[in-house]
């Protein structure tokens, strides 16, 4: 999409597509990272996907015409990519081989509040106002119930939950730092070839991770199963291109705020589409947790939005989604 095409006034259809991608697609990637690696590495996986897709939306925006970015550019795209997509992408996957995919995404959704506290904390962004300060209370309560009840249903490598919410969490952490350095250094001027820039140096750290975890010793692309592949083709068009694309189109027409809505909005996506395809339990502790979580990155998010204090992250992913 150019920048001319952004400043015209969106159509209305085009508007509900950009949301439908970005609250439907984001939402699905945590059951569906579960499919793709059943039978593949995770760190292989996720690489060559953000790999594949960014170099894709890098060459299709060189292509119509976006200049070549600096050296400094790729040092920057560098820098973001590891925090956003190497540890932030990266520890999502592992964290879906220990947790339930719903709850993978209710643990992701705490970048609002990590971004909330941490940019604070940096004096990056001002203090958080009230009403964030009650959605960090209630993250913090959200994210207990969560930790101190989890769920073994549906899980691929299930008794070490402890593992996959560390993971995770630390995902979580590391895509709010990358997130907020990303605000002083952007690595070009157009946001899909910066986006593009991030998935490829995103991708080859986790290859190259991958690979000296020895994720390709012993693996063969015929125990690869016809539903992982489908799993990972989804994430490499839809999950990485087509929301990811529509997402900065989003953050160009309407305010950030309202864009970030994904944050809250995928959660529910996932939990439900876990409990329905992948035999996900719901209990009590997970729905009051949910509850809490959700309506605390509707506080944060919402309860910032006329200072901006909070930044909105890209994605999965996010986080991954």
């Amino acid at each position: 999409m150019s920048s001319s095409s952004s400043a015209a006034a969106p159509s209305r259809v085009a508007m509900l597509l950009a949301f439908a991608a970005v609250y439907l697609i984001w939402g699905s990637t945590y059951l569906v990272m579960k499919f793709a690696i059943a039978s593949m590495p995770p760190l292989l996986m996720a690489g060559t996907r953000y790999g594949m897709a960014g170099g894709l939306l890098y060459l299709v925006m060189r292509l119509r015409g976006e200049p070549r970015p600096s050296w400094r550019g790729w040092g920057h795209a560098l820098v973001i990519g590891i925090c956003l997509l190497g540890f932030g992408n990266g520890g999502t996957t592992f964290g879906v081989l220990y947790l339930p995919s719903g709850t993978t995404s209710l643990l992701v959704a705490t970048v609002p509040m990590f971004l909330a506290l941490l940019g604070w904390m940096s004096g990056v962004t001002p203090r958080p106002t009230r009403w964030v300060s009650v959605g960090l209370a209630a993250g913090l309560l959200g994210m207990y119930l969560l930790a101190a009840h989890p769920s073994s249903a549906g899980v691929l490598r299930p008794g070490h939950p402890e593992i996959g919410i560390t993971l995770v969490l630390l995902a979580a952490v590391m895509w709010s730092v990358g997130s907020l350095y990303s605000k002083k250094h952007q690595p070009a001027s157009s946001p899909f070839i910066s986006g593009g820039m991030q998935m490829i140096c995103g991708g080859v750290a986790m290859l190259i991770l991958g690979l000296l975890r020895g994720e390709a010793d012993g693996f063969e692309l015929a125990q690869v199963t016809t539903k992982s592949w489908m799993a990972y083709a989804y994430l490499v068009t839809f999950g990485s291109i087509v929301a990811f694309t529509a997402y900065i189109w989003l953050l160009r027409v309407v305010e950030p705020a309202l864009a970030g809505t994904y944050a809250f909005v995928n959660p529910v996506v996932a939990v439900l589409l876990g409990w329905a395809f992948a035999g996900e339990v719901l209990n009590p502790q997970m729905l009051g947790g949910a509850a809490l979580i959700v309506l605390a990155v509707v506080l944060v998010v919402l309860g910032g939005r006329r200072k901006k204090e909070v930044p909105v992250a890209a994605p999965e992913a996010a986080v991954e989604a």
